[in-house]
């Protein structure tokens, strides 16, 4: 089991520093280039190369080809729906929308938002993942000796995709200063490299280690790729750990948080409490 959990860690940070520099390499690297939140200039292939090695990684680390599957799914497709958004999102017509609530209103007024389609992209990865993890024997342990038919494994399927795509999200919403999103992914994923399963945490670990110096340094950004598959990950392990109590109430919170952040800003509330201020600012690159 260690071992499986180290060779996770390590593949993931080979592979996330291997793509970092191969699409930093290539001649239109350039149109990565963004300002962050201190008007410096930042690239965003940290967030393909965060959604590669981590989901390479996890997958090799999964104790089971249905928790691999799921692993392939989320991780590929939030990575590259949120790739999308970042490309997209940045044109002047998309940035009228803003949060669920301003993609949502956009969709009634005829406008389809490249945050829309991340948003049902996200949903669709989190169905897919969790139904494929239904097919694991680990997952289908946490059921108990319970029986129920469609309707149940249909319920268990939605809390799981739920907390799959909610993860995804609050990861994302977290990720407005450098180093805070994986700062957060560690914490939520330290607990789960133990156990079985554990690879999968371990190696999404991995690719948020070998970026995170580079992140902090405001080299680069994970944009809504890296956080949303870096989210999506975490999300499939703990989805894997539980059952369909612990889903609900994972889900819960998820969604108790993602409302609060359409009203109360984190950043606000980070900074407002002193251990979490000092938290957020370890290692980040000094104001100049």
């Amino acid at each position: 089991m260690a071992t499986r959990v180290v060779k996770s860690f390590g593949i993931g940070a080979l592979v996330a520093r291997a793509t970092l520099a191969w699409i930093r390499s290539d001649p239109r690297a350039a149109q990565l280039e963004r300002t962050n939140f201190r008007g410096r200039t930042v690239t965003l292939a940290g967030g393909p190369a965060l959604a590669a090695g981590a989901t390479v990684a996890a997958a090799a680390g999964a104790p089971s080809p249905a928790v691999a599957a799921a692993v392939l799914t989320a991780g590929a497709t939030s990575g590259a729906v949120g790739f999308y958004d970042d490309l997209v999102g940045n044109r002047p017509e998309q940035k009228s929308a803003k949060g669920f609530a301003g993609h949502v209103g956009a969709l009634r007024e005829g406008r389809v938002t490249s945050g829309a389609i991340k948003i049902a992209g996200l949903g669709a990865a989190g169905l897919a993942a969790a139904a494929l993890l239904g097919r694991d024997p680990g997952v289908r342990a946490h059921r108990g000796r319970r029986r129920g038919g469609a309707v149940r494994r249909t319920a268990d399927v939605l809390l799981g995709a739920g907390v799959i795509a909610g993860t995804a999200n609050l990861v994302n919403l977290l990720d407005l200063r450098p180093g805070r999103a994986l700062k957060a992914g560690a914490l939520i994923g330290t607990p789960l490299a133990v156990g079985r399963g554990a690879g999968v945490a371990a190696g999404t670990l991995g690719a948020g280690a070998a970026l995170l110096p580079s992140d902090l340094g405001e080299e680069i950004m994970l944009g809504d790729s890296g956080a949303n598959a870096l989210g999506a990950l975490l999300g499939v392990a703990l989805a894997a750990r539980t059952g369909p109590a612990g889903r609900a109430a994972l889900l819960t919170v998820l969604a108790g948080l993602t409302a609060a952040s359409e009203k109360v800003s984190f950043t606000k509330v980070i900074q407002d409490t002193p251990w979490l201020r000092e938290l957020d600012a370890l290692g980040r690159r000094p104001p100049e």
